[in-house]
């Protein structure tokens, strides 16, 4: 606790304020009245919108980088066993240890054992989307081990003891008051008089880390690709944490889900042109970090990479839903999301927000997430900036034709299949339904609709029935 906190107002995590294990449609209605959460999204992913066409824009070959990009995975799933065994094969005779873990629980208990074994009770971490996944910093606690998270914004979430709210900027829904209200309130070493100044909040940081890099014995991170040909891991960031991470500490454990494979460094070429365009609307990303196993005197001399699989290979089965696993993280689709854009990641109860998280949630955890498919408007702007051109209103249709279907909602299909199919009864319940809906018509809409139909209205509003079909308009005019 900082010697500040009895001075500054206390910023109460937004995760907190949603229900626990609340589907989508409830936890959206909370996020929908957290105001100023609304306009910290609303601000920071316009900002990123229009860095990242700006910067896209410049290149003429873009789109041909998107079709290169989605075959390069695509080849990737149909080969990733093959891939995966080159991979690991490549590692350990660089002087790696490749451990392979079927779920969150193998992986985690590897990591925690060998940050035993280093003689280690806490690690320095690099951003990683699979160590959130499975939960690891969580687990570690529970071992009484400790991790420090040292990207900027991770920080700001562990702080304040909240959960990220999106894959790049984990701290997005935090503007850069209450970002110094957490640092006053919760940093041990926070400068006395600390403003909100941008570089003010990361000179604090950066004081408050220093010592970690200096002292850890354990690093853990995980990474944006993995090379087949080669070995080796590449690890993208814009804040030099990551190569504080990757070179200072002895032990380093790498934990890698295995759609994170290319085949080789010509295929790295396509992906590191598109993923900082993508990403944080940089022509180039300031540090990229490239590692192949352990080299003596340079770096850490022990190093561990866990291979990931946690649902990945049942995913690889779905020949729709697997486009899911081509996703780089680089979160472009979150920032042209107005679904995401007004409920933030919080509301989506997975580590994966937005559009992909849409699509990737349901299939990771079968059965849990069944809600997020409908999370969606199906507008197809995820589509259009997505750099390797996943179809994700393609999957998010196909995962809600797979997913279950209440049994109200199969009698009202089966009923309307019965009726449709009959010219006349479709006659009857066309004139039937401008009738009845009369009481409910304002401007040419049904808008306040009673139960079900509620269920609809209660959030869209629905057209009146014609008062004229097209079948009695052509019967008219042939007269």
């Amino acid at each position: 606790m900082s010697a500040n906190a009895g001075t500054v107002p206390e910023v109460v995590p937004s995760s907190s304020l949603i229900p626990a294990g609340a589907k989508f449609p409830k936890a959206a209605k909370v996020a929908l009245g957290m105001p100023q959460m609304r306009a910290n999204l609303a601000h920071a992913t316009g900002t990123i919108r229009e860095k990242r066409a700006k910067v896209a824009g410049e290149l003429d070959d873009w789109e041909q980088l998107r079709d290169a990009a989605s075959a390069i995975k695509a080849d990737v799933q149909h080969r990733m066993p093959e891939l995966a065994i080159e991979f690991e094969r490549k590692a350990t005779e660089a002087g790696a240890t490749v451990h392979w873990a079927r779920d969150g629980v193998e992986a985690n208990a590897i990591a925690a054992r060998i940050t035993r074994e280093a003689g280690a009770d806490e690690v320095v971490k690099v951003k990683s989307m699979a160590t959130q996944e499975i939960e690891l910093n969580e687990f570690f606690e529970a071992q009484g081990l400790r991790a420090w998270e040292t990207d900027l914004a991770e920080l700001i979430v562990q702080l304040a003891e909240d959960k990220p709210s999106h894959i790049l900027v984990p701290a997005i829904h935090y503007n850069r008051t209450e970002i110094r209200d957490i640092f006053r309130g919760k940093m041990i070493d926070a400068p006395t008089g600390l403003t909100d100044d941008p570089a003010a909040l990361a000179e604090a940081a950066r004081l408050h880390l220093r010592k970690r890099f200096l002292s850890a014995k354990v690093a853990v991170s995980g990474a944006n690709f993995a090379v087949a040909e080669t070995g080796s891991l590449v690890v993208v960031e814009s804040e030099g944490n990551g190569r504080m991470c990757l070179t200072m500490p002895e032990t380093l454990i790498s934990i890698v889900g295995i759609e994170k494979l290319l085949p080789t460094f010509t295929d790295l070429e396509v992906f590191m042109q598109l993923l900082p365009r993508s990403s944080t609307g940089e022509r180039m990303n300031p540090y990229t970090s490239i590692w192949t196993g352990a080299t003596d005197g340079d770096g850490p001399k022990d190093v561990h990479i866990i291979l990931l699989d946690n649902g990945r290979t049942d995913v690889l089965a779905d020949e729709v839903g697997r486009q899911a696993l081509s996703c780089i993280r680089c979160s472009a689709c979150l920032n042209v999301c107005p679904v995401y854009e007004r409920t933030g990641g919080h509301a989506y109860g997975h580590v994966y927000p937005g559009p992909i998280g849409a699509i990737l949630a349901p299939q990771l955890e079968p059965g849990r997430h069944d809600d997020l498919p409908y999370a969606s408007s199906l507008c197809g702007a995820c589509y259009e900036v997505c750099p390797v051109k996943i179809n994700i209103p393609e999957v998010l249709v196909h995962l809600r034709q797979e997913g279950p279907h209440q049994a109200g909602e199969k009698a009202a299909m089966g009923a309307a299949k019965a009726v449709m199919a009959r010219p006349k009864l479709w006659r009857a319940a066309l004139g039937a339904a401008r009738f009845f809906t009369r009481p409910w018509r304002n401007k040419g809409y049904m808008r306040r609709l009673p139960w079900p139909g509620s269920k609809w209205t209660v959030s869209r509003d629905m057209p009146m029935p014609p008062q004229e079909s097209f079948r009695d308009w052509w019967k008219e005019r042939e007269r």
